[in-house]
């Protein structure tokens, strides 16, 4: 069963995925002999019940037990732990099991790094099935399909080897064709049916029944099979999977010609030489193990790529749907920056804090889950169809938007308790800045988060309107800046500054911005003002027959220098200035041409890439433009399809990082890419071609985890395809003396054709005529544009920076976060007392250069960490509440054995000192990967093996003292507590306080604190003070707006609102309506205020009397579903006009054009607001949604118009008189939109 590919989850559950469930369960039931497994937990999450029993008995098994089958090629570890520790996790606490063997049939490939989390996570064997066709065949025929599997070359034996069983020819299915019955073979229940089941309950295609007619032929075939796969294992215990994609739906039909057709093969099992009976996996297993044989062991290998025969390589979904890859991998890294932030709230905040913690962690579970979901290995391959794709997209999206608000609000409470020391209080600052003050803009605070445990300096990038910006630390220190045009935009800004954070670090930013521009090419304070840039004419490749080299231009910082070539506007070379070697060097866009057609030949899709001959270019002429800067300096690169194209197709904007006295390493060029919309049937690569001398030799990672070797191969066939890899993180290549590297933000599928070359393919756009494909909508006729990012670096192989690619993937997909925040409205309690006495900022938490914290989180599980203590409580029926004071801490070492001569060697931790930046650690309980084993009770299988004796391995668990030894490649698990009486503040301060403390006003919500009391509350009363907040912040939002058409907001209190409504009759101008969301009601409510006799229709006689609430559906529907306060008003406007207007939300675009430019700017900002977030999150089935989409356009343009007008005029003072409002309508949104965009 997939969780997606082609069906969304809802469709797969309503055609067939309950009755899976529900019918197996009933067959279990009816039958002790039955036994199944199920392998994916995210459709078992949405059905389960009255499992309990057949699970405590053993008769229903989960197998892997992970939130989906993850694909093994693409994901990244800390994906890849994540879902498996959220299946583990769910298991153990609802049943108390713990899976011990996997079931990995379906993924494309199999991984070195799965033996390794797999041994950890306490698997006792494991199963694939997909690796490569030949190489299956050889297995076969020496009987090889079992072995022990070592997935590293650094780990000790015992820590990482497991038991494999490798599928035979077969796969994970039984036979379907059979010569007497019909292509369904041994499945009774048919062929599922999309979008309903069949209400008869009669499927198409259902096989013959078993009768004494059929039972005969249907036991010879299932025997002959049996004996045909038994000759390709060592044992006689054969195991022959009874089932496939989308089967055992109807499990009662399945058993009954099941059961009758295994009792006659043992009746006759003198005569056919075989009996059979039904196992699960672990019984297989055990059967094997209890051989007593010795097993192959094969080491530190892969199974990549995967091709099924000679034209069908399956390396295509390396990079198909490349923007979903990306978008995945970005909410897995704002994934992290919540969980470390919310660990360090749960510490800081051990009782009740500002932040409900039940709610934080629901967002967060609803991320981890959509996280979890698209790794699938239908998934984050891009293998599925289109609307599977985008419900993929939106889960994460919306999961994404939930979790940063908990961000920022965790953000504002665990800010250090100081006034940030505003440079207008430094006699240092406040007085000569450009211009004379008239012509500033606004303030605008940030925050900024180091989500790593090490220490970073970096440059982040925001976009801003104002020509000129000043940044400040948190003590009132200028910073490093650096302003330059957006080339996205023309009234856009890109400021670039440099930030220094200890780990799991934040701090506090100001941005002064200014109307008044600084001179182009010269410095205001400390930020440069960057010029236009240097462009050089359009080259043509016509120019690639003269002489080449002639005419370089230089970029370098103290790392390198990069000569760019004036007659062809590409890279020509690039100097390692330490090692003092120059490596000829080029970077473009090449394109693999794919057919079509399959009478034509083998064709590309989703899966797999087959190109019709080597790659072309995929451009005729380049464009560069080079803007210099003391903070970076970019070089874009245009390429055009033809040389008379207006558009370009693709781009390269390199950013070179300047050299200066704290600023960032020098090392890591940023190269950011932009591809598409591209033509039918291309595959585009960006190839990098050197003079080094490699072999055609490269180096990929698996998944993160550690750096593989691919020799390049020749095939009779398809050599292109099968030298292709995937690049999760990183890929590189070498000779003797130099190592040239890249990093990536998302996969990629990467490849060395030549030698000294790297080919990374970024974006597929494919079309084919396979019924299949165009069946199912896998053609993937992808038309986006993708914008992956990737850091390139070169040094020499004597180097240290050579050997840090690991960590520098890992920074690169984990930048600082930029946060923008309201300034306080009021000091904290005792700030006055730290006026002058310095900053004390958030303290770090630092781990060596060659550990990293994996994971910090709190996992929110309600399981006691000792064993017979829950299932005590399961047996009881008892539930504790979550266990919010334990944190889950991963901690992996970097390098291989060997690898480095210092960072390779065992590193001893102490945690306690580690962690003292979060709280004082009082104890450490060391875990299986996944959480849910005490290490000390994980006793896994020993299985015999042709080898010598075994490695036990290193390191020790935790003493009493709290050091622990992490070896080359090792991950060790813990759950970590901390004293609870180690508050960061004050803790008698109370909720009020720490309420008020925030940007925005929160007594309303105090209010529903109290009408909700937290300990008392049940899970629904929580979800109705949930949305009851919503509905506040709406009303707040709403109740400042002026403009609409059909009504006017009056906001009216912390709980009220004022709606007038225009009426149709010219008599009875308008109807005032009084909307409120009163804490003790702990619901809202709709009041009618004029006009009771025209309006009695709508709610009944009750409706007359003035203090009676209105009877309105969107009122009612706010109890079960998500109602917004424009759905209300959306009502109250079609109830007071005849006929109902198109769209409730019309603009009255004359009124807002009148207004005063200042007024004009706020005005149409906050009104685009409102609308962006309806387009947003209202209800697009609304038929006047396509209405307010339209009405958004013009008023974008007229805030623009308003934007420029006030730019031109110079009126700044005019902004600065307005209190506050103008934070919240301009400066915000334009900081917020892009403030996570970093180099």
């Amino acid at each position: 069963m997939d969780v997606g590919w082609v069906y969304t989850v809802q469709e797969s559950m309503h055609a067939y995925v309950a009755n899976v469930y529900t019918s197996v369960t009933e067959q279990l039931t009816r039958d002790k002999r039955g036994r199944f497994i199920s392998v994916e937990q995210e459709f078992f999450r949405l059905w389960w019940d009255t499992v309990r029993r057949l699970v405590k008995e053993g008769r229903l098994e989960f197998v892997l037990g992970g939130q989906v089958m993850h694909d093994e090629a693409v994901t990244d570890l800390d994906d890849q732990i994540l879902q498996m520790t959220e299946g583990h996790g769910f298991l153990y606490e609802t049943f108390g099991v713990r899976p011990r063997f996997s079931w990995h049939v379906d993924p494309f490939g199999a991984s070195a790094t799965t033996p390794v989390l797999f041994a950890l996570a306490g698997f006792n064997a494991h199963l694939v099935s997909r690796v490569d066709y030949d190489l299956k065949d050889r297995l076969q025929e020496h009987k090889g399909l079992q072995f022990v599997w070592r997935g590293s070359p650094s780990l000790p034996d015992q820590q990482q080897e497991i038991f494999t069983h490798v599928m035979d020819q077969f796969s994970y299915c039984s036979p379907s064709d059979l010569s007497f019955s019909n292509s369904s073979g041994f499945y009774w229940n048919g062929v599922v049916v999309f979008p309903d089941p069949p209400e008869d309950g009669v499927y198409p295609n259902m096989s013959l029944p078993v009768t004494k007619e059929t039972v005969h032929a249907y036991a010879q075939t299932m025997v002959d099979n049996i004996k045909q796969r038994g000759a390709w294992f060592r044992t006689n215990h054969v195991l022959w999977p009874w089932g496939c994609d989308k089967q055992f739906y109807n499990a009662s039909v399945q058993f009954k010609n099941m059961d009758p057709l295994m009792e006659y093969i043992n009746q006759h099992s003198q005569e056919l030489g075989v009996t059979v009976q039904y196992a699960t996996l672990s019984e297989y297993f055990h059967a094997v193990h209890q051989s007593g044989l010795s097993w192959d062991v094969r080491g530190s290998e892969d199974f990549l790529p995967y091709s099924t025969e000679s034209h069908q390589a399956w390396t295509g979904f390396y990079a198909s749907r490349n923007v979903l890859k990306g978008l995945a991998r970005r909410a897995s890294a704002r994934l992290r920056v919540a969980e470390t932030l919310f660990a360090r709230y749960v510490v800081s905040f051990p009782g009740e804090g500002p932040v409900a913690k039940d709610q934080a962690l629901a967002k967060l579970r609803a991320l981890r889950w959509a996280v979890s979901e698209v790794q699938h290995h239908d998934g984050i391959t891009g293998t599925e169809s289109p609307k599977v794709a985008e419900m993929y997209a939106q889960h994460l999206r919306q999961a994404v938007e939930e979790v940063e608000e908990v961000v920022a609000a965790l953000l504002l409470q665990l800010l250090p308790r100081h006034e940030f020391r505003s440079p207008h209080n430094d006699h240092h600052l406040g007085s000569d800045l450009h211009g004379d003050g008239a012509n500033e803009g606004a303030e605008q605070h940030l925050i900024v988060y180091n989500p790593l445990a090490w220490n970073v300096t970096a440059v982040v990038n925001v976009n801003v309107t104002f020509p000129m910006a000043t940044v400040f630390d948190d003590e009132g220190q200028p910073v490093a800046a650096q302003i330059q045009r957006s080339p996205q935009s023309a009234v856009t800004y890109d400021l670039f500054f440099v930030v220094t954070l200890g780990g799991l670090q934040h701090r506090e930013y100001l941005v002064r911005l200014s109307g008044t521009p600084c001179g182009e090419g010269t410095s205001c304070r400390a930020t440069y003002a960057a010029a236009e840039g240097v462009r050089f004419e359009r080259r043509g490749l016509r120019f690639r027959k003269q002489e080449s080299g002639r005419r370089l231009f230089p970029v370098l910082n103290d790392c390198y220098t990069l000569m760019f070539d004036q007659d062809t506007n590409l890279l020509h070379s690039i100097t390692d200035r330490v090692d003092k070697r120059t490596v000829a060097m080029s970077q473009d866009f090449w394109e693999y041409w794919a057919n079509g057609d399959i009478k034509a030949g083998p064709i590309s899709d989703n899966y797999i890439f087959t190109a019709v001959g080597p790659a072309v270019r995929a451009y005729r002429a380049v464009r560069m433009e080079i803007v210099p800067g003391r903070v970076v300096t970019e070089v874009r690169q245009y390429f055009y399809r033809e040389e008379g194209d207006e558009d370009h197709a693709f781009s390269i904007t390199t950013r070179v990082p300047a050299s200066f006295a704290g600023g960032p390493p020098c090392h890591a060029l940023e190269q950011s890419y932009a591809l598409g919309p591209l033509r039918i049937n291309t595959e585009v690569v960006l190839r990098t071609s050197t003079d080094l001398s490699t072999g055609r030799t490269l180096f990929t990672d698996d998944n993160g985890y550690q750096m593989m070797e691919r020799p390049h191969r020749d095939f009779v066939n398809n050599t292109v395809a099968r030298n292709f890899y995937p690049m999760v993180r990183a890929a590189y290549i070498q000779d003797q003396r130099s190592r040239l590297v890249l990093l990536s933000d998302r996969a990629h599928g990467v490849s060395s054709q030549a030698s000294g070359q790297l080919e990374v393919m970024l974006h597929r756009r494919l079309w084919n005529n396979l019924p299949w494909n165009r069946g199912y909508n896998l053609t993937l006729n992808d038309s986006s544009v993708v914008r992956p990012a990737m850091w390139l670096t070169m040094s020499s192989l004597s180097s240290r920076s050579s050997r840090l690619h690991l960590r520098g993937a890992i920074e690169l997909n984990n930048r600082p976060l930029v946060v923008p925040i309201d300034r306080p409205k009021r000091s904290r309690p005792g700030r006055e007392r730290d006026l002058g006495a310095g900053v004390v900022p958030v303290r770090p938490v630092v781990l060596p250069p060659n550990l990293h914290l994996l994971s910090f989180s709190v996992p929110g599980w309600n399981y006691s960490s000792q064993h017979d203590r829950h299932l005590l409580h399961l047996d009881s029926g008892v539930r504790p509440e979550p266990d919010y004071g334990r944190i889950l801490v991963r901690i992996m070492h970097l390098f291989e054995e060997g690898e480095d001569p210092e960072l390779s060697k065992p590193v001893s931790v102490d945690l306690k000192e580690v962690l003292s930046g979060v709280g004082e650690v009082r104890a450490v309980e060391e875990r299986s990967l996944t959480g849910t084993w005490d290490i000390d009770t994980l006793d896994r299988w020993r299985w015999n093996k042709h080898t010598g004796p075994e490695d036990e391995g290193r390191g020790g668990g935790p003493t009493e003292e709290f050091t622990v030894t992490i070896s080359p490649k090792e991950i060790r698990t813990f759950f970590v507590y901390f004293r609870t009486d180690n508050t960061r503040e004050n803790p008698k301060r109370t909720r009020r306080e720490h309420e008020e403390d925030a940007s925005v006003d929160a007594s309303s919500f105090k209010q529903l604190d109290d009408a909700f009391p937290d300990k008392m509350s049940s899970k629904r009363e929580r979800e109705q003070k949930r949305k009851l907040q919503h509905f506040l912040t709406d009303l707040a939002s709403l109740g400042s707006l002026q403009g609409f058409r059909y009504f006017q907001p009056w906001l009216r209190g912390r709980e009220e609102l004022l709606l007038t409504v225009v009426n149709e009759d010219p008599e009875v101008n308008c109807t005032l309506f009084l909307l409120a969301g009163y804490a003790k009601y702990g619901r809202p409510y709709a009041w009618i205020r004029s006009n009771h006799e025209r309006l009695v229709s709508i709610g009944g006689v009750d409706s007359m009397v003035k203090d009676t609430p209105l009877k309105l559906k969107s009122i009612t529907d706010w109890q079960t579903q998500e109602v917004r306060i424009w759905d209300v008003v959306n009502e109250l406007v079609c109830l007071c006009t005849t006929p109902s207007p198109s769209n409730p939300f019309a603009l009255d675009m004359r009124y807002v054009q009148t207004l005063p430019l200042p007024e004009r700017f706020l005005a149409t900002g906050a009104l685009l607001n409102f609308l962006e977030a309806y387009v947003v999150h209202g209800n697009k089935d609304e038929l006047h949604y396509d209405r307010v989409v339209e009405e958004v356009k013009p008023l974008r343009r007229l805030h623009v118009q308003s934007l420029l007008e006030w730019q031109k005029s110079r009126v700044g003072a005019e902004l600065l008189n307005p209190p506050t409002m103008h934070h919240s309508f301009s400066l915000k949104p334009c900081l917020a939109s892009t403030a996570s965009i970093t180099t």
